[in-house]
């Protein structure tokens, strides 16, 4: 949902600004930490000095030894970083600015003091320096800069303690921000697992739903194509029993009064006193009619082999290739076996090598031809195979439907035709068809003897 993403984005740079914020708090307050960790370590600083200069100069007034000057001068330098410090770190501080000016004021007066000392001593001027030091001055100028380094010092420790306070808030907002993080991602990561799951189960009705239509449409398309094979079936049947119907009927009729003309041609022979030129005109005649008796022939055997039905497929089959040879004018090699197939299955492969060998002597232009036909099993297969020119099976011309029409053919009776061929490499058409079962031929069997 759009709703959704927007808001886990809002959420997400919510909690990216909040933990940012506390960084940067965390990083402002440690800054602070040490800036104020320096300035009381300033202040200590300035009171150390002034008790090392103190306690030098008391060194060199009881022994008068030059090398109590060096810590004394030192101690001076160090007074003055650490009161150049003090105003660097408070110089956006007027007030405290002010109390530094105060401990610069008392410590100066302090150094001042012990300076006069110093040079009383080494004026010889013992009686001068020794009043000096016996007054009460010089413990008020440090008691003055005691106070001034102590309110600092209380000064900072209060903001110290408010630094750490405000650190350990702020680790506080941090702490919950990234509770908060972690709570946001663990009810994104469910958020995330519930809608995934909710798209997988619309993915997987939606598979159904499409696998449902697939087998729908497959039932469909087998079952137009077994009505498109039946249909392709029956009308090569109907057209067989057409040619059959029509051979006999041209086997019967035509030939009947053929024979009939032949015979009253006959007569008219044996008829005394016929004139020359009408014997030669029924000469003619006859000869007419014996070619139109092998036309009628021609065209029965053309429309149903008689060869066929009368001497069975392997003389049939013989004697196609015969012919063929003689067509094609290259020998062509028969390698046939005793089959058991039913009577429309043997038409089928009668057809078949029929019309493979018609293929062959129109377009192969082939040098050697074999014909095959055995039983290996259930399976009745034949192949005719030439060495030709070959053609791209993907690429068949329009109008030659008799590929299409053997294939029809042998599926109509359950089996498998296979055709293969390239430019160059010759043809092979192969056709499996199941043989027809035992005890079919063991019924048979009687009714032909």
């Amino acid at each position: 949902m759009p709703w959704s993403a927007a808001l886990a984005v809002v959420l997400a740079l919510g909690v990216f600004a909040g933990t940012e914020w506390t960084y940067q708090r965390a990083i402002d307050s440690l800054v602070n930490l040490g800036g104020r960790g320096i300035a009381r370590t300033a202040a200590q600083n300035v009171i150390r000095s002034l008790l090392d200069l103190e306690s030098a100069q008391r060194g060199y007034l009881l022994t008068g030894r030059q090398q109590y000057l060096a810590p004394y001068e030192s101690a001076g330098a160090e007074l003055d970083v650490a009161i150049r410090r003090l105003r660097e770190h408070y110089r956006h501080d007027p007030e405290l600015s002010r109390l530094v000016d105060t401990l610069q004021q008392r410590a100066q007066e302090k150094v001042s003091e012990t300076a006069e000392t110093l040079s009383l001593y080494k004026a010889g001027s013992t009686q001068a320096w020794q009043g000096l030091m016996l007054t009460d001055i010089g413990r008020e100028k440090m008691e003055a800069v005691r106070r001034a380094a102590d309110v600092l010092l209380m000064t900072e420790e209060r903001r110290i303690a408010a630094e750490r306070v405000a650190i350990y808030r702020t680790l506080g907002v941090g702490r919950v921000s990234v509770h908060l993080l972690a709570l946001l991602s663990l009810l994104g990561y469910v958020f995330f697992l519930r809608n995934n799951a909710a798209l997988q189960a619309s993915q997987a009705a939606h598979a159904t739903q499409l696998q449902e239509e697939r087998d729908s449409l497959e039932r469909q398309v087998a079952l137009r194509t077994t009505a498109l094979r039946n249909l392709a079936g029956h009308h090569v049947t109907a057209r067989e029993d057409e040619r059959g119907r029509v051979a006999r009927e041209l086997h019967d009729e035509m030939g009947g009064l053929l024979t009939a003309m032949k015979l009253e041609l006959a007569r008219l022979r044996r008829v005394p006193d016929v004139p020359p030129l009408a014997l030669e005109r029924l000469a003619g005649i006859e000869q007419r009619l014996n070619e139109g008796i092998a036309v009628k022939r021609r065209i029965v055997e053309n429309l149903r082999p008689s060869s066929l039905d009368q001497l069975g497929l392997i003389p049939a089959l013989e004697m196609l290739c015969s012919d063929a040879a003689g067509v094609l004018g290259i020998p062509v090699q028969a390698e046939l076996s005793p089959v058991s197939l039913c009577k429309d299955s043997e038409l089928t492969v009668y057809r078949l090598v029929q019309e493979s060998l018609t293929n062959i002597s129109k377009y192969a232009q082939a040098t050697q031809v074999r014909v095959r036909l055995l039983q290996e099993g259930d399976l009745v297969r034949v192949t005719v195979q030439d060495n030709g020119r070959g053609f791209d099976t993907s690429v068949v011309p329009p109008g030659h439907h008799g590929l299409l029409g053997m294939r029809v053919r042998v599926e109509s009776h359950a089996g498998h035709f296979d055709l293969i061929s390239a430019p160059g490499q010759g043809t092979r058409v192969e056709a499996d068809l199941p043989a027809k079962p035992a005890d079919h031929r063991e019924d048979a069997g009687p009714a032909q003897a």
